[in-house]
């Protein structure tokens, strides 16, 4: 997983000019909370982008239904941007090594399976 502000980060000069100072993250997970999420809703105000996380039981329902949201992070555009690029190399990376991640799911059930042999022939 790539991380947003890593442990040591350096940079040159921002575009005020004035030299940026090293600096260094420890990350301490102890009271760190994991969930799982198939949904995703990104809303924004002028100051903050809100991220709505849910889990839909049935992604494929047709028609209306309600999906209780579980977890919601609120971020200033500035951690939104660097949250942004941190996820968009982690799946360049994720891509170059296992393949194109197909979003679409009608093309996605017709596909081999990564390594190019079909389920259940040996």
């Amino acid at each position: 997983m790539a991380d947003m502000n890593p442990h040591t980060e350096t940079g040159g000069a921002p575009a005020g000019g004035q030299p940026v100072a090293q600096q260094e993250i420890t990350l301490n997970e102890k009271g760190a909370y994991a969930a799982y999420s198939n949904f995703a809703r990104v809303t924004a105000t002028p100051e903050e982008v809100i991220v709505d996380f849910a889990l839909n039981p049935n992604p494929f329902l047709q028609g209306k239904q309600e999906v209780n949201v579980t977890q919601r992070l609120v971020m200033n555009l500035y951690t939104a941007k660097r949250l942004c690029s941190a996820l968009l190399m982690t799946l360049q990376r994720h891509e170059a090594t296992f393949g194109s991640i197909e979003l679409d799911v009608r093309r996605r059930a017709h596909m081999p399976p990564p390594g190019g042999t079909a389920a259940g022939s040996r």
